[in-house]
């Protein structure tokens, strides 16, 4: 058998200019990273502008196990699918972290026959967006602290600096750090602490971004601290935020590659869902709306996460909707989360299908296939699912094992689609997680610690109650408590923390045990990779 990374580099890729001649795009329209990947460029916004929207479909999941329960390689094979259907179809993905790439999960660009491609190279460095973000952020971070070398003119108090430095790798030693030691020389001394590049309040801004103008004004937006008096310090007042612009220009362009089947995917963005808001960029899935007739889009972890930020947050941004929603669902996480009895765990799909309602969504179930599935299993769940289920195996077959998918979403995306999100922006703070909760988790309540209820009051009053809701949670369970699966009843979250993304436009509010700067597990991905002297790259995923 194969391995993904044999596959991707037995693939027959296109030079990059033609698959964007499949979008009609000339070479003028591309900013080429060698002959397999290139930026589109910042005319194409305003030279597509005029042009009618395709349809967008959203994917999303139940909750998964560890490994996850294939998204990403669901999303690519549909794309790949809906091009043998003769539809014009674009993908629009995240760009992979190194986080999970060297952590647990390996690669990142989909799987088996459904991946995008180059692959090693998407995993790892692709056109350098994270490391732009990375910079960026850091640079105000470096200003932040020259600031209090330098006379501290704007009177920050150390012990309220909220902006965190990052770096786009697990290393959960960063986490709480001490800076400035060892003399006057080396900075203020004062506790600081490292995010994850993808949980990075930058990254959030990127990724609603509308254009450069609106970048910079977002970045000038950011709080990044306190004063001794408790007044408010925004990114501008420290004067990097055109420097931080320039670090982002390229960054802001999205990034087009193509399928094993060379169909185009555009990826952009890569926010984690569990800790930040889970979307690829706005730009680009506004761009495969004017590209395609349909837009192929995912949202990270399960549709209590990024789907419902997608629907709450994304979509409020980019004045869009789904046409319809794809629910990736496995027989072996239902079987988890129903301790090993597929019945017992169906309750979980049942539940993500009824989320997806609530927003007034068609909902179509994609059963992602794996190998030891036996046909009761399979006939069970077409038995009792409430909307239209197809049998996915693009892992396997590439996009000839999607088209049954892809002619549901087809049917799907012409029945009416009526968007409506689950609370209004005029809501408080607590109103909107308290609906979160009911509607999306099926809590009982919701209860705020002692820090949250001071943070949050704080928030309130600098005018950020009518922002939309980020929840940080686990993915494990749509609970905050990742033991209890299924679909659990009668449970309260608890809210431990609320700070704001004031650049990025929405409020955080994290719960359980969730941590914004990963760590490795016992035995990293990372050990099982390596590169020979002939190039050849092993153990990506």
């Amino acid at each position: 058998m194969f391995s993904d990374v044999d596959i991707a580099q037995a693939a027959k890729m296109q030079p990059i200019t033609q698959v964007a001649a499949q979008l009609g795009l000339a070479e003028d329209d591309l900013e080429l990273y060698g002959r397999h990947k290139a930026k589109l460029s910042h005319a194409l916004f305003a030279k597509t502008a005029a042009k009618a929207n395709g349809k967008l479909v959203l994917v999303t999941a139940i909750n998964p196990t560890p490994a996850g329960e294939g998204k990403t390689t669901v999303t690519v094979g549909l794309g790949q699918a809906m091009q043998r259907l003769g539809k014009r179809a674009v993908i629009a993905l995240r760009e992979p972290s190194l986080g999970p790439v060297f952590g647990i999960k390996g690669g990142a660009a989909g799987g088996g026959y459904a991946q995008v491609v180059p692959m090693e190279d998407i995993n790892l460095h692709f056109t350098g967006d994270m490391h732009a973000i990375t910079s960026a952020n850091n640079l105000l971070c470096a200003a932040i602290d020259n600031s209090l070398q330098q006379g501290n003119t704007l009177d920050i108090d150390p012990r309220q600096i909220m902006f965190k430095r990052c770096l786009d790798m697990n290393d959960r030693a960063l986490r709480n750090i001490n800076i400035g030691l060892g003399g006057r020389i080396n900075g203020v001394p004062r506790e600081d602490h490292f995010h994850i590049t993808v949980a990075s309040e930058v990254m959030a801004i990127l990724c609603l971004a509308e254009d450069r103008a609106d970048l910079r004004a977002r970045l000038e937006r950011m709080l990044v601290a306190y004063t001794y008096d408790n007044k408010p310090v925004f990114a501008r007042n420290l004067g990097v935020c055109g420097a931080m612009t320039l670090l982002l220009k390229d960054a802001l362009n999205p990034n087009l590659v193509q399928t094993l089947e060379n169909s185009p995917a555009l990826m952009h963005g890569g926010p984690f869902a569990n800790i930040a808001h889970g979307c690829n960029s706005l730009r680009a899935t506004k761009l495969a709306l004017k590209l395609g007739d349909y837009a192929i889009t995912e949202a990270g972890f399960g549709s209590d996460l990024g789907a419902e930020k997608f629907l709450h947050i994304k979509c409020r941004a980019g004045d869009f909707a789904p046409s319809c929603v794809v629910i990736v669902a496995t027989v072996r996480a239902l079987k988890h989360n129903g301790d090993g009895d597929l019945a017992a765990g169906y309750p979980n799909l049942q539940t993500h299908v009824e989320n997806m309602q609530k927003f007034g969504l068609p909902v179509v179930v994609a059963l992602n296939k794996f190998a030891d599935d036996t046909d009761e299993e399979i006939a069970f769940l077409r038995e009792h699912c409430p909307v239209p289920i197809a049998l996915c195996e693009v892992f396997a077959h590439g996009g000839a094992g999607g088209e049954e998918l892809a002619q549901l979403v087809i049917e799907a995306c012409e029945q009416p689609a009526n968007y409506a999100p689950l609370y209004d922006l005029e809501d408080s703070i607590k109103q909107k997680l308290h609906k979160i909760a009911a509607a999306m988790y099926r809590a009982e309540g919701v209860q705020f610690t002692p820090a949250a209820e001071k943070s949050l009051k704080r928030l309130v009053e600098l005018g950020y109650d009518h922002l939309p809701v980020c929840v940080a949670k686990t993915p494990a369970s749509l609970s905050d408590d990742p033991s209890k699966l299924g679909s659990p009843r009668g449970h309260t979250i608890t809210v431990r923390d609320v700070t704001v993304s004031a650049g990025a436009g929405f409020v955080v509010a994290y719960t359980g045990d969730i941590m914004t700067m990963p760590g490795l597990p016992k035995t990293p991905a990372a050990n099982r990779m390596d590169i020979d002297d002939n190039g050849a790259i092993t153990g990506l995923f």
